[in-house]
This record gives structure tokens, sequence and C-alpha cells, in this order.
């Protein structure tokens, strides 16, 4: 039998144009994965800065000054992709309707919000939740109808605060915390017709009110309000105007130029209301028969259940004639008096000046006597 004999490639004895091209493959393999990885990486970057450096749709972005301009840009709610360093947003002129809760948090850095003229209706709580380093916010010109209490909590560092030119009703007692650093409050051409004394005792560092053309109701539930404007503008503050637009007798006729001492107090609920108030409450409870009255208490009962006259209110002219006619008859008593006060000090000197005389003409004789006995004395 012939013999088998396995013969092995020695490596020293391989091609070297063999291993020359698996060494290329090998970096070529090399190559191509750095150059993903390397890809891959510049993918993440752009990404990232998209996300950081970005600026949305129809928006101009100004990196100087971290403020982002979208107005005039007929957006219908607020961009979602906005630079998280903005300082300053610019959403004006738009047709936004409506923001929902927690609408700004990816701006958590926002100091400047700008919302005027748009078509606002409402804000919803927690609109502006995030926003803990606000410090201006402009919301004229919307079609806002009322505020939610406490709306505002979530803005400790608000400085000025426009709610002009709106459809504003009523303000709540309390929208949010005290505000220790308020000094703009801006609430001119809305409907409002009272305002709560107690929402402005929450501004102590308020300086600039702006409270004109609305329908203020200048009776005496407003004269808290006279009272508190008159001290804060003793103590340097700043109010534009308080023109009443009812009642009558008041119409036109700015609120801190009605003498306070013309409003009468509020009157007290009446007896009736009380009562018809308890039997409001206790109508759950069974009726209990009660037994029947005399005619004369039914009369007398009936007499005051009759409507009252309500009392006019003073006349701002009758006042002023009333003490133009006190001021002319306290003058002529003081002149009277004065002319009484002449004549009795002419009155006493002509008397002592009568009674003189006789005095001096008695003393004559009286001194000769004396004279000559001294003289025959002296003899």
């Amino acid at each position: 039998m012939g013999s088998w004999t396995l013969s092995l490639p020695c490596p020293g004895l391989v091609d070297p144009k063999i291993n020359q091209g698996r060494l290329q493959a090998r970096r070529g393999s090399l190559r191509d994965s750095v150059m993903k990885g390397e890809l891959l990486l510049l993918a993440g970057v752009i990404v990232l800065l998209h996300v950081v450096c970005g600026c949305p749709e129809k928006c101009h972005c100004h990196p100087a000054s971290n403020s982002v301009d979208c107005r005039r840009q007929g957006l219908a709610a607020v961009p979602s992709d906005l630079p998280p360093q903005t300082l300053t947003l610019h959403l004006q002129d738009n047709q936004i309707r409506h923001l929902p809760a927690s609408a700004f948090t990816s701006v958590p850095q926002l100091t400047t919000l700008n919302l005027r003229n748009n078509s606002l209706s409402g804000l919803v709580p927690g609109v502006f939740d995030g926003l803990q380093h606000l410090q201006v916010l402009d919301l004229t010109q919307n079609s806002l109808h009322f505020l939610e209490s406490r709306l505002f909590q979530s803005l400790p560092q608000l400085r000025e605060l426009d709610l002009s030119s709106n459809s504003i009703s009523h303000l709540p007692t309390s929208l949010g915390e005290p505000w220790k650093n308020l000094t703009v409050f801006a609430v001119q051409q809305n409907r409002l017709q009272q305002l709560d004394r107690e929402l402005l005792e929450a501004m102590p560092s308020v300086r600039l009110l702006f409270l004109k053309d609305n329908l203020w109701n200048c009776n005496c539930q407003l004269l808290s309000l006279k009272l508190w404007l008159e001290k804060f503008i003793y103590k340097g503050g700043i109010v534009d105007s308080v023109i009443c637009a009812s009642p009558d007798p008041w119409k036109g006729e700015d609120l801190l130029k009605i003498p306070h001492e013309l409003y009468q107090p509020c009157p007290l609920p009446s007896a009736d209301l009380e009562s018809s108030q308890r039997g409001q409450l206790g109508s759950a409870r069974p009726a209990v028969p009660r037994p029947p009255e005399s005619h004369g208490t039914g009369e007398r009962d009936h007499s005051e259940c009759e409507p009252k006259p309500k009392p006019r209110p003073a006349n701002l002219r009758h006042a002023v004639a009333t003490v133009i006619i006190t001021g002319v008859v306290c003058g002529v008593v003081c002149l009277m008096m004065v002319a009484a006060a002449i004549y009795g000090c002419t009155y006493a000197a002509v008397t002592a000046q009568w009674l003189g005389r006789p005095t001096a003409q008695t003393s004559g004789p009286a001194k000769t006597e004396g004279k000559d006995l001294c003289d025959s004395s002296a003899a």
C-alpha cells in the first residue's frame, strides 16, 4: 500500500499578498465602524443642538437676548419647541383662544410674557405653573370675562400685570399669594363696577394703578375703595381716575373728588330679609302651625311690609350752598360782635371821662381850705 502524507502550509511560507489583503480588509472594516460611530455622534450633537438652540417655525429667535418673537404669525396655540433658555416671549397679535394648564413649563426661565391682542376668553388654573421668574405679564386686548381665584399664585416675582381692554366684570378678593413685588396693576377699560379693598391691600409695593374707563358704581360699597385710594395717594402712589357711571347724582364725577361726608353708611340687612333667609335654611323642617293673628296685627304687619321710600342722596350743590350761607352768617355775627365790643369800649371811656370832671371841681376848694388852715397854724 502506498502511504499518505498530509502537507500543511507553513505560516512563514504563505503568500505575502494574501496577508496584505487580509490586513487591508481589517483596516477597512475598522475604518467603516469608526466612521459610523462618528456619524452617530454627529447626529446626536445635531439633535441636541436643535433641542437646545432650535427656533420654532414662524418665529424669530435672538440668542444674544434669549428672546423669541412670534408676533403676527396667525398662531392658534403656543409653540411646543421653544428654547428652554428663553427669557422674553412675544406672542402678541395672534389668534390664540385657549391656553392649557402648564402651557409654559418648557421655558422655566421666562421673565417677560406678552399675550396682547389675542382671543383669550378665559384662563384655566395652573396655566402659569412653572414660571417662578416671570416679572412682566401683558394680557391686554383680549376677551377675558372673569379671573379664577388664585390664578397667579405661581408667580411670586411678578412686577407688572396688565389686564386692560378686556371685558372683566368682577375681580375676586384674592388672585394668589400676596404680591410683595408687584408695582404696576392695570385694569382700565373693563366692565368693573366694584373693586374689593382686600385685593389692593395684598399689593404692598404697588405704585401705579390704572382704573379709568370702567362702570364704577359709586355707592356706599365703594366708599372703602375711596378711603384706600386717598391713603394710597398720600403715600406717593399714582392713580389715573375713577369716574362714576352710576348712580345718577354722581354720574361723570371723579370718586376722589366727592366728599366722603356725603356718603351714607350702607343699610344693614332688614329683619324681613333675615327671616326669609332663615326660612330658606329651615325649609326642610316641617312647618309648625301658628295661632291665627288678630286683624289689627295683620294690618300692622302689612304696613311694615310696605316698601319704604329710599332716602335721596345729598346734592353737592345744596351742600356747597349750605356751606356758603353758613359762612356768611358766621361773618355777620362776628362783625356784630366786633361792633358791640367797640361800642362798649367807647361808652366806658365816655362815662369815665364824664365822672372825672366833678371830682376835679370839688378838689379845688378842699385844697384852698387846707392851705388856709396851714397859714393860720403858722401864724
